[in-house]
């Protein structure tokens, strides 16, 4: 259990989020057998034994660097994760039935069935190309997890080639084959969307072209998908044609879906007489924060109080059976689905 310290250390704000419940910002410590311990992000760690002359030295510098390398080495392992489900929609089930609905992987399967080289071969080599010329026009804005994305992906394609090679479609049912060339791309490209990470490809011409340009990117780029979707009706029959601007079609409502999804949230408004007990709860027992205003009833003019606060789906299971249990006379919930929370504890300001 963390112990406040009588003295409110100088420490350029590094321990700012830890906050007494009357609301001043000081640290903890705790000495136990001779080990520092830090309450820190509302959390007991350890550190190494630093406090001298009323100053934090390197302990908590040192918890925040390893704090990121864990943080980094999980993104790139989802990262990773996310390429390998790419590879496998776009080697298993997009490359033999011909499917052609855009991007790289689309202009390789057309230039694969005209010229002598597989669609893995032009991916690697159209994605280092335009990685090349992702350096050449976009410098040091050019973000190291879309250069990690797009090298292990036509790695990964050509080592499939290499390892697994296909003759024709896995199945005999293109349906089935499409659902999983559109999902699983879909879902990998949400993943990475979510880390602020892409797979390459047409999307390193987007950000040129939003660097240098005022043309419409999205615009552009749906122009572009569907040339090589008409190509594909010409290259191959009318079927391969039809089941691509299906692709085409579909591929951007699962990835709009699936990004919402993984950012569902959870979106409170509480009406009730007796506001601190939830709100409490909401702080100790879900780690979220909340905010209360007077309000009232347009009925009976009494006064409530109004709780906002937004959770993840998990908590909001938690918060709402709370309050069902303790509050179910006198408290009126209002539960909205939100993807897009921007602050602290959520995306975008953390």
């Amino acid at each position: 259990m963390c112990v406040a310290i009588p003295k409110c250390y100088d420490v350029g704000g590094i321990l700012n989020r830890c906050i007494m419940p009357a609301g001043s910002v000081t640290e903890f410590q705790q000495i136990i057998e001779n080990k520092m311990y830090i309450c820190y992000n509302n959390k007991t760690v350890k550190t190494t034994k630093l406090f001298f002359d009323g100053k934090i030295r390197i302990g908590i510098k040192i918890m925040e660097v390893k704090s990121k390398i864990g943080q980094t080495v999980l993104e790139y392992i989802m990262l990773t994760l996310a390429t390998l489900v790419l590879v496998v929609g776009v080697y298993v089930f997009k490359f033999p039935n011909n499917f052609s609905f855009g991007g790289v992987t689309g202009i390789s399967v057309i230039l694969g069935a005209v010229l002598p080289y597989s669609p893995a071969w032009f991916t690697f080599v159209i994605n280092m190309v335009l990685l090349v010329i992702g350096f050449i026009f976009l410098g040091k804005s050019f973000g190291i997890k879309t250069v990690y994305v797009s090298v292990l992906t036509s790695v990964g394609l050509s080592l499939c080639e290499k390892l697994f090679p296909m003759d024709g479609p896995l199945t005999n049912q293109p349906v089935l084959e499409l659902i999983f060339a559109i999902v699983l791309p879909a879902v990998s490209a949400a993943i990475m969307f979510n880390m602020n990470a892409s797979g390459g490809g047409t999307d390193i011409i987007a950000m040129i072209l939003k660097k240098y340009t005022s043309f419409n990117i999205g615009m552009a780029l749906f122009i572009v998908d569907l040339a090589i979707t008409i190509a594909a009706c010409m290259v191959f029959d009318i079927e391969t044609g039809l089941f691509s601007f299906v692709g085409l079609m579909a591929k951007t409502l699962v990835i709009d879906g699936t990004i919402e999804n993984v950012n569902l949230c959870k979106y409170f408004t509480i009406i009730t007489d007796s506001p601190d007990d939830i709100v409490l709860f909401i702080h100790n027992e879900l780690g979220k924060g909340a905010t209360t205003f007077k309000a009232e009833g347009s009925f009976t003019h009494k006064q409530k109080y109004v709780i906002l606060t937004v959770l993840k789906r998990g908590q909001a299971v938690e918060l709402r059976n709370y309050i069902k249990l303790n509050h179910g006379k006198d408290t009126f919930i209002m539960i909205t689905n939100s993807s897009e929370i921007i602050g602290k504890g959520f995306r975008g300001l953390n």
